[in-house]
């Protein structure tokens, strides 16, 4: 197979798998609020699915870039996908017993799953042509990721939302512990079948991917700036990467995850919430189509990082200071701000490591674990303040992304 033909294959396999990440990722806006009913939890309780999720990412990411060395990177997407449909499985006890420990054991297990595929395939994408349209095919990876995302929320939504209504009030009117104890029961029954569909396709995904033989792709060989550098420190703006990654998954899932939350806590109607992050969703995906045609023609992968953050700080003064409607619109279009964020910080983070490629991308995924900590902090302001003034937490990510991208990202140790 040709080289040009062997990566636009790769390309398109490795497409596929951004797809089952956004699928399974962007559930968590639908889970959040199912499970903080069925399992009777507080904003701060319920911000623990996304925690039990993103910390995977922490825990697994360095071991995960230890078994890529021993697997290469195409066995390595296949063990993923394995771990992952077990995860799913673990959701038909956890539903049964209606155990919130065991929901959240199963999300870190489709977390490290995750962890697995993404420190694979994020670097395969990069390596798979020229640094400079990084972002370019990043873009489109994610395009496949918002896309599933979509179709998971509205699937899932419709699965475990559609016809509870009448169940919901019921939960809030009865006062007897077991009468509303069985009410709560049926409600948590209603997520085993998703997941046992799920985990079904995740293994006939791990088939497909064996048959498809994904060509291995070695990295880039050490250049003139690897020469005398012999470990991972020697690259500080990797390391301000790192951070710039955590800060932007974190505000990335605040944005969405929450949105459901959020739509009910300024009285928009549950049929309506529960579609918010599809349209967040959307504005993600008209980010990244704009991203595809802008850079790196019109527009370095810098400088359009730069022009995003100015809008989403923008944006969250709108959100804080709007009610109701224009309040929502500004979070959804926060999505559209952020697109750009993850495909122009990751190449600038990690290219030149050569034979520390693989190792770099570990620590970006690690980094992932902002989905994990900085949706805590907006819960726990959520339920001291109110969902809308716990935005302010966005500020925070968007000043040190705005760090590394006009000072970190070029630090290189003398």
């Amino acid at each position: 197979m040709k080289k040009e033909n062997r990566s636009q294959y790769g390309i398109f396999i490795i497409g596929a798998l951004f797809f089952v990440f956004g699928f399974v990722t962007w559930l968590n806006s639908i889970l959040i609020p199912f499970l903080k009913t069925a399992c009777e939890l507080s904003n701060f309780q319920a911000s623990f699915v996304t925690f039990a999720f993103y910390i995977s990412y922490f825990v697994m990411a360095i071991p995960s870039s230890f078994i890529l060395k021993k697997t290469g990177f195409t066995e390595g997407m296949s063990l993923g996908l394995v771990v992952m449909a077990i995860g799913a499985l673990l959701f038909v006890p956890a539903a049964m017993e209606r155990s919130y420990v065991l929901f959240l054991v199963a999300l870190f297990l489709q977390g490290t799953g995750l962890s697995l595929l993404q420190t694979a395939a994020n670097p395969y994408v990069t390596i798979l042509g020229p640094v400079e349209s990084a972002a370019r095919r990043m873009s489109i990876m994610g395009i496949c990721n918002k896309v599933a995302g979509m179709i998971g929320i509205i699937v899932l939504s419709s699965t475990l939302f559609s016809g509870t209504q009448s169940l919901n009030e019921q939960i809030g009117l009865v006062s007897d512990e077991l009468d509303k104890t069985i009410l709560l029961q049926q409600l948590s029954n209603q997520i085993i079948v998703p997941y046992l569909i799920m985990a079904a396709i995740l293994i006939a995904l791990v088939l497909f991917l064996k048959g498809a033989k994904l060509p291995e792709i070695k990295e880039e060989n050490e250049d003139n700036a690897n020469v005398g550098k012999q470990t991972i420190f020697s690259y500080p703006y990797l390391w301000y990467g790192v951070f710039a990654i955590f800060f932007y998954v974190g505000a990335e899932v605040i944005s969405i995850d929450y949105l459901v939350i959020y739509g009910k806590y300024i009285g928009l109607p549950e049929s309506i919430s529960l579609h918010l992050g599809v349209f967040a969703l959307i504005a993600l995906v008209v980010g990244y189509l704009l991203g595809i045609i802008l850079i790196p023609k019109v527009l370095s992968q810098r400088r359009a990082l730069i022009i995003q953050l100015f809008l989403s700080v923008i944006l969250v003064i709108v959100a804080l200071l709007s009610e109701e409607l224009a309040s929502v619109l500004a979070i959804i279009g926060l999505s559209f701000a952020h697109a750009i964020m993850w495909p122009a910080i990751w190449p600038l983070s990690i290219h030149h490591l050569g034979k520390h490629t693989k190792l770099g991308s570990a620590l970006l995924i690690m980094a992932i674990a902002g989905g994990a900590v900085i949706p805590l902090i907006y819960g726990k302001l959520s339920d001291i303040f109110d969902p809308q003034a716990a935005y302010v937490v966005l500020f925070l990510c968007y000043a040190y992304i705005m760090f590394f991208a006009v000072w970190g990202y070029k630090q290189v140790k003398k």
